[in-house]
């Protein structure tokens, strides 16, 4: 281990560089079996987190068994699982460490340190863990140390979620020997989230980490540890009684979570059982598709006033109802609609073609108007003509016309008549 002239003091290990290769900045976290750093990879350039253990928890001495474990571990792939890049031995001071993927974000427990989680957040977390657990235990490793610590939150790019869960430190007891760990009176698991069979002394399986991640679940829930106390007391409990879940969580949920903190191993779910449960309680992953939106014609909102015989104005229009237009009803927005768009209705052709001006009628009515004027002036002229000389003719009434046109003949009579 070397060192560099930014280390901390009383810290011996920030500023430190272990095994030639990774260099130790800050302190990110640390427990009663190990510290871990924010690092950097000197070899490739990255940056990356490093678990130092304790002195006690000594036991990756087999060189040949660290590098099959190891290799085990880096082989496992999910995005809910925090990458195992190295494990090695600093050779100068004897201490193990992992070297793992670094997720800038915050840890669960900090997270319940604002309140409890939403039930779409606490579904989608249950969903993201379980299925990573189903992944391990797959592969024949069991966590036996999940706990709200162990779970980091990475802040998420899709706007429907907040962040993604990441399980952390998964395989560590296949890295460190059993008999070492039971020797040094070591216990693997965090007292206030071991299964009844790990408090006990068994060994624990798949079932201890359904168990422990029901408790995770539960307290990210009601924001209430469920065995809360001394370690001793905390991790005995659970001999006696099993943690209490509210109704209020409703049905599916408590559900869920009794089968899951069941205190008989064969009585709880798998993890891919616990993944599926929690992708159905997640309504926020509902798909789009599945809501539908009523097909209105926008005749029918702004529309109203001229039904009515009046004329829509600007402020019928914004007053009106809002509702959603479907889909194909693109032409609203200026974009033309696709070649499988729905037919207009008769009503909406009619509405359509009352909004349309009648361009042609204005014409029609004065050329009518322009002929019959040219005739009857032409049949007056005539009955002037040919009348007999110092005669008086009473010429006949024009025959009625209705209409407008009418009116116009009849203005044109009197002023020829005089």
């Amino acid at each position: 281990m070397t060192t560099s002239p930014d280390r901390v003091a009383g810290d011996p290990f920030a500023g430190a560089t272990l095994d030639a290769r990774y260099r130790l900045g800050s302190l990110i976290g640390r427990g009663g079996m190990a510290s871990v750093y924010r690092g950097e990879d000197l070899a490739l350039g990255r940056s990356v987190a490093v678990k130092v253990f304790a002195e006690a928890a000594e036991g990756i001495d087999d060189s040949d068994r660290r590098k099959s474990e190891t290799a085990l571990l880096a082989s496992l792939s999910h995005r809910a699982l925090v990458r195992l890049y190295d494990a090695s031995q600093d050779p100068e001071t004897g201490r193990e460490f992992l070297v793992m993927e670094l997720v800038d974000g915050r840890d669960l427990r900090e997270a319940l340190k604002l309140g409890a989680l939403s039930p779409a957040d606490a579904a989608g977390m249950l969903a993201d863990l379980a299925e990573a657990l189903h992944v391990i235990h797959d592969r024949g490793i069991v966590h036996r140390d999940v706990k709200p610590a162990n779970v980091l939150l990475e802040p998420a790019h899709l706007p429907s979620r907040t962040w993604n869960a990441k399980l952390a430190d998964f395989g560590i007891a296949r890295l460190i020997d059993d008999a070492r760990l039971t020797r040094t009176g070591l216990l693997v698991g965090t007292p206030g989230y071991l299964s009844p069979e790990q408090v006990s002394g068994s060994a624990p399986g798949p079932a201890a980490d359904i168990y422990s991640l029901g408790l995770v679940v539960l307290e990210a829930r009601t924001g209430v540890t469920p065995f809360p106390g001394p370690a001793v007391e905390a991790a005995s409990a659970r001999l006696v009684r099993d943690p209490e879940i509210p109704e209020s969580l409703g049905p599916d949920w408590v559900s869920l979570l009794r089968s899951m903190t069941a205190r008989e191993p064969g009585d709880r779910p798998g993890a891919l059982d616990v993944a599926i449960a929690a992708t159905a309680l997640d309504t926020s992953r509902a798909p789009v598709g599945d809501v539908t939106a009523p097909t209105v014609a926008f005749a029918d909102v702004a529309d109203a006033p001229t039904r009515l015989g009046m004329a829509a104005t600007a402020d019928d229009v914004a007053t009106a109802t809002t509702r959603v237009l479907p889909s194909a009803d693109r032409s609203f927005f200026g974009i033309p609609a696709s070649s499988d768009s729905a037919a207009p209705t008769r009503r909406e052709a009619r509405v359509a073609s009352a909004r349309q001006p009648h361009r042609w009628v204005r014409p029609t009515i004065a050329i009518s108007l322009l002929a019959a004027t040219v005739a009857v002036v032409a049949v007056l002229l005539f009955s002037t003509l040919t009348a007999p000389p110092g005669g008086t003719t009473t010429p006949e009434p024009l025959p009625p016309v209705p209409g407008q046109l009418g009116e116009h003949l009849q203005q044109l009579d009197e002023a020829v008549t005089g």
